[in-house]
């Protein structure tokens, strides 16, 4: 058994790099268990930054609504019209508007 056991001690030794070994176990436990550079850190900051491009996305496409409509507004007058009497409740001199709730 004995020899056996040096022939295992001696092929360690050759073959395999201990510091090398130590060294990459050492980054290795640096990177999961870091706080700075933790891989469960980072796995939260990619998921805050897709949900805000996500929301980036959704404001965009609230935008383009609004610039549309605004360009609808500048180019027709019934379009202007229609908006103003609804939401402002405005009303020609000769009307009479009933509001119902």
């Amino acid at each position: 058994m004995s020899k056996r056991i040096k022939k295992l001690n001696f092929w360690v030794r050759r073959k395999s790099h201990f510091t090398l070994i130590a060294v990459g176990s050492v980054v290795v436990l640096l990177l999961f268990f870091n706080e700075d550079t933790s891989v469960k850190l980072n796995m939260k900051y990619q998921e805050e930054i897709k949900s805000l491009k996500r929301q980036i996305r959704e404001c965009e496409d609230s935008a383009e609504w609004y610039r549309t409509r605004r360009e609808a507004l500048y180019i027709s007058a019934e379009d202007l019209e229609h908006v103003v009497r609804e939401q402002y409740h405005m009303q020609r001199p000769s009307e009479d508007v009933y509001l119902i709730k």
